[in-house]
């Protein structure tokens, strides 16, 4: 039985209603959006096109002829997406979907939109017209440049849109889709395509440095917007990813990296790379806005397969260092914080030296300190009893021995920990 996703129940409702509104699928790469609305549209009248390397008209890719116009829907390399491209695969999808039997809808999905220049505008104009017409055509649009598809949304479709925003599998997934441990979980992450490979790490090494960080960055970040040090940001994510886990300074970044740039530079890079769903920067909770803005990042990688694959320990050999397991058990904690934090919940960190809070949950009404435990032995953390002495309506959590089983942290979504 081929996996679901919980993203795919909410699809299914937007798809079974009359298209009021365009459906946007945004998220990291290989985080199975492609698969997800191949396993809904099964069964639907619908076109599912991918804008990478769309075919020049009136070619067919076996044969070589001419054919019409109103067929061509292939893709071959080489080409490049154009407005033109778009405005065809919505013409073709047009025509199927009127001929349909009343009470029948189309759909026409469109995979990674973003890559089409003026892409947003298209859309509009053309989305517009069918609403005019009252088309019963849904639009589902996927996309893994999350700040592209932002700029384009904003722009242009505000207000014709409904997101489904995915990230990176959970624990509780990876387990019942592939029967991940714990332990594999907190070391090869949540990539649904490398799970099969984890039996064979040099293997599964490869994979994840090939067919997951080198596109995100090379064609995610590089080629769909400016960065005026490429270097940069490949050695700020390589460093990010040791460091995950850890607070750093700006300063200290700098210090770290060749070619460094200014701090403002480096902060860009980092948020980046933490829309890319790589690797983001916490930072530190304070009452004063400005104190947030200006405090040193706390790193942490957003899958901790970005760590691992990098990183010199073995499955084994990380298990055995418990310095390094810990640090890895703590990125594994804060990334599912990131990953699964609902709409207006900030993720922090707190440190007053010598005293700190691993993660910090606030959404303007309540107040989580969390503090996470991987070894044996068990003491109540310091910071937590300084932090809440200091802010008396926080609720205090510790994750891992002595508290919340890390199993039971792992599988629950954030809002199960503000209620």
């Amino acid at each position: 039985m081929t996996f679901e996703r919980h993203h795919i129940h909410i699809l299914r409702q937007r798809l079974d209603e009359p298209p009021t509104f365009m459906v946007v699928i945004a998220g990291p790469r290989q985080i199975g959006k492609s698969t997800m609305v191949r396993q809904v549209l099964a069964g639907r009248p619908a076109s599912f096109v991918a804008v990478d390397q769309p075919l020049p008209e009136l070619v067919d890719p076996f044969t070589g002829s001419w054919v019409d116009a109103g067929l061509s829907t292939q893709i071959i390399p080489g080409a490049q997406p154009t407005a033109e491209w778009l405005v065809n695969q919505w013409t073709q999808a047009r025509t199927k979907a009127r001929v349909l039997p009343e009470g029948q809808q189309y759909v026409l999905a469109i995979d990674e939109i973003q890559k089409i220049p003026r892409w947003s505008e298209v859309v509009k104009g053309l989305w517009d017209a069918d609403r005019a017409e009252a088309l019963a055509m849904h639009v589902i649009l996927l996309g893994s440049s999350p700040w592209l598809m932002q700029k384009g949304l904003t722009e242009s479709l505000a207000g014709r849109y409904e997101p489904i925003r995915m990230t990176h599998w959970s624990y509780s997934e990876m387990q019942s889709a592939f029967d991940f441990s714990l332990d594999e979980y907190f070391y090869f992450g949540g990539y649904p395509g490398s799970a099969g490979l984890i039996r064979d790490e040099q293997r599964w090494r490869e994979y994840v440095r090939g067919a997951l960080i080198h596109p995100n960055i090379e064609k995610d970040i590089l080629q769909m917007t400016r960065v005026d040090k490429p270097a940069l940001l490949k050695t700020l994510f390589e460093l990010g990813c040791a460091y995950s886990g850890q607070i750093i300074s700006y300063t200290k970044l700098q210090g770290q990296l060749q070619d460094a740039g200014n701090t403002v530079t480096l902060a860009h890079y980092l948020d980046l790379l933490s829309q890319a769903g790589l690797l983001t920067g916490l930072s530190k909770y304070a009452i004063q806005k400005h104190r947030q803005r200006a405090s040193s990042p706390k790193l942490n990688a957003l899958n901790t397969a970005l760590i691992s694959a990098q990183g010199g320990y073995s499955f084994a050999d990380a298990r055995n260092d418990r310095t390094y397991w810990g640090r890895l058990v703590e990125s594994a904690v804060g990334a599912h914080l990131c990953n699964s934090v609902p709409d207006g919940c900030l993720v922090q960190y707190w440190r007053e030296s010598p005293d700190e809070v691993d993660f910090v949950l606030s959404n303007g009404r309540k107040l989580v300190a969390l503090e996470v435990k991987s070894g044996t032995g068990f003491a109540t953390p310091k910071g937590l009893k300084i932090f809440t002495e200091k802010f008396s309506t926080a609720r205090p959590l510790i994750v891992g021995e002595g508290g919340i089983p890390l199993a039971e942290f792992m599988s629950r979504p954030v809002e199960d920990w503000l209620d």
